[in-house]
């Protein structure tokens, strides 16, 4: 692992990182916030997931999570969206291709030989968190993001209720085999077969039996992407006839910017860290 830069901040360290991973095959950049914590105490970690066209650094740089963490003794970890660099396919299309691995392993061409973000996420990075960052306790974790990332957030927690005590979302894709977003994305790693989009679905998951003990989603109501996009009526009417305790809180007047996202990141965190004490 490669130190690209480490900063002090609210009596923690801020640090952004680079590690050649094996899932994807490229380098991969991506920002760790430790809180200040005893010698030889261990963490719970919450991991970030972003949306389209994001690095690790939106949230990083704009996020305004770290009073809260170093508050709640929280390690935040921040990945990039997709495989990046020379010899990774792409397009000129914002919704497709680097910066937009909707956190899927891609199975059709070109897209497979190094979109595996659903690897990257679940086996890759948090192996490498455990040998790098001691204090970082993979028994407590949680799982939160943005657009796009509150998709993977919602999928890779439904898949792993194991491993993730707490998940939650801001402005989610909730059914992307239901929006253009997602159709697009899933079609086009994984092909043209509905029936191999339900397990990155988590409306689909939900219907199919993935259950968690609660969710927590912050949507803006001035989103200009909340009705053909976003749809998150669908995921309360999936929580509702499973059974799944959903606080889905609609904002009033906030968009889909991270003007929205920091001002309610920090509860979040606090409501993360309630769900991942010892």
């Amino acid at each position: 692992m490669e130190t690209l830069s480490t900063n002090k901040a609210f009596g923690g360290v801020q640090g952004v990182y680079r590690h050649a991973s094996a899932a994807t095959g490229t380098p991969m950049t991506f920002s760790v916030y430790v809180p200040p914590h005893a010698e030889g105490a261990t963490l719970p970690v919450l991991w970030y997931l972003s949306g389209l066209t994001c690095t690790h650094a939106n949230v990083t740089e704009k996020g305004e999570y770290r009073r809260a963490c170093a508050e709640a003794g929280v390690i935040f970890v921040a990945p990039d969206t997709s495989p990046r660099g020379e010899g990774v396919a792409d397009v000129p299309d914002y919704d497709f291709g680097q910066g937009a691995g909707f956190y899927v392993d891609a199975t059709q061409a070109p897209w497979s030989e190094h979109f595996h973000m659903r690897t990257y996420i679940e086996d890759d990075l948090p192996a490498l968190l455990a040998t790098e960052f001691p204090m970082a306790d993979l028994t407590r974790q949680g799982i939160t993001g943005h657009s796009m990332g509150g998709h993977g957030a919602l999928t890779i927690g439904l898949r792993n209720p194991e491993r993730f005590r707490s998940v939650s979302a801001f402005a989610p894709i909730v059914a992307p085999a239901q929006v253009p977003w997602g159709q697009k994305a899933l079609g086009g790693y994984l092909g043209d077969n509905p029936a191999a989009w339900r397990a990155h679905d988590a409306v689909a998951l939900i219907e199919d039996g993935a259950r968690l003990p609660d969710l927590l989603v912050d949507q803006g109501d001035a989103d200009t992407f909340l009705a053909d996009q976003l749809r998150p009526q669908l995921l309360a009417d999936a929580c509702a006839a499973a059974g799944i305790p959903l606080t889905l809180r609609l904002q009033p007047g906030y968009d889909h910017s991270y003007y929205f996202v920091s001002t309610f990141l920090a509860e979040h965190v606090a409501w993360h860290a309630a769900r991942l004490k010892a």
